[in-house]
This record gives C-alpha cells, sequence and structure tokens, in this order.
C-alpha cells in the first residue's frame, strides 16, 4: 500500500484533472469522492489541506467546509453554546445528543453552505468529519447536498474507510450505508 504522502500527493493532482472537475467517468453518478485516511494521520492530513488552500497554482478552487467549525459557528448562531455544557451536566450526553439533534440538521449545515453561482473549477472540501461525530454524520449530510451541489464536485476528507458501499468512521464505528460516493486514491 502506498504510503500518505503519495497519495496526498496523487489527489493534489487529481483534484485539477478536468474528468475530475467535469464528473466524467462516474456512470451518471454524483461527484463525490471520498479520500479515507487513518484517523492516527489526521495532523498529516490537516497539514496537507493547510498546504492545498494556499498553493496558487492549482487549477480548481476549493471550497472547504470544516464540519466542525460549522456545527459550533451553527451553535452560537443560534444562541445556545453556552447552555450546551450545563444541558449535558444536568441531563446527561445522550439528552443533549438528541436535543442538538432536533436543532441542527443537515438542512442548516446546507444553509451555511449555499453560495452562487457555482463555478467551474470549484471543488466542495469537506473536513473535520471526525470532529463534529456524532452531532452530524457525514453519510446524511452527502445525501443531502447532493441536490444544492449535483454541478460541483464534493471531496471528503475521511478518517475511516470506506468499501464502496459502507462508510466506516475510525475503522470502529457501526458502518452506514452510503452507495453514491467513489474512493479515491
Amino acid at each position: 500500500m502506498e504510503n500518505l504522502n503519495e497519495r496526498l500527493d496523487k489527489l493534489r493532482a487529481l483534484i485539477q484533472e478536468p474528468d475530475f472537475l467535469e464528473g466524467k467517468g462516474l456512470s451518471n453518478e454524483v461527484n463525490i469522492r471520498i479520500f479515507c485516511y487513518d484517523a492516527a494521520d489526521e495532523m498529516a492530513v490537516r497539514h496537507f489541506i493547510g498546504q492545498l488552500k494556499t498553493d496558487q497554482s492549482l487549477n480548481c478552487h476549493l471550497i472547504e467546509y470544516d464540519l466542525y467549525k460549522m456545527f459550533i459557528s451553527l451553535c452560537d448562531d443560534m444562541g445556545i453554546s453556552e447552555e450546551i455544557p450545563e444541558l449535558e451536566e444536568n441531563d446527561g450526553s445522550e439528552y443533549l445528543l438528541e436535543q442538538l439533534h432536533g436543532t441542527i440538521g443537515e438542512g442548516e449545515f446546507i444553509e451555511k453552505m449555499l453560495y452562487a453561482p457555482h463555478e467551474h473549477g470549484d471543488v466542495i472540501l469537506l473536513t473535520g468529519v471526525g470532529d463534529v461525530f456524532p452531532f452530524m454524520r457525514v453519510h446524511a449530510l452527502l445525501e443531502s447536498m447532493q441536490v444544492d451541489f449535483s454541478d460541483v464536485p464534493i471531496l471528503v476528507m475521511y478518517p475511516g474507510e470506506f468499501d464502496g458501499r459502507h462508510l466506516k468512521l475510525f475503522d470502529r464505528l457501526k458502518p452506514n450505508d452510503y452507495y453514491r460516493a467513489f474512493n479515491v486514491i
């Protein structure tokens, strides 16, 4: 198996290819790709993303959405950030999670992501997938994103594995079905 740096170098090349940007070769499926990596490599992947975002020579326009930062921002926007620790302490983690799921769902995330017009060369880069767990599950978000981002490639940086049918976060958690994405590199 190739080492992480080699895979990341190939990813840098791939996201600039016309076929990737246009979603060619995907049998008319949505252009969602998943880059899986070992959660132990998180810091190396974050460093790579930082370099990628500042690379002026890229032949594409990366639009990063850090799902964890978005979640914190949504909590702040709703004025509930201050209440979360007390709610968890008084009512428990499960109750807190239920309340947050009822308050912040895929629709709220997508609202924050929406922009127009989508330009040729845009690439949506989803990061923070492991950090935002269990508040947001990426398979549910991807399902919801298909309508609004069908013309933009979506690349998910995923600390786990994807076998083409199931996403398994951290290579440990119960897998979730998601079959509309493709493994990349």
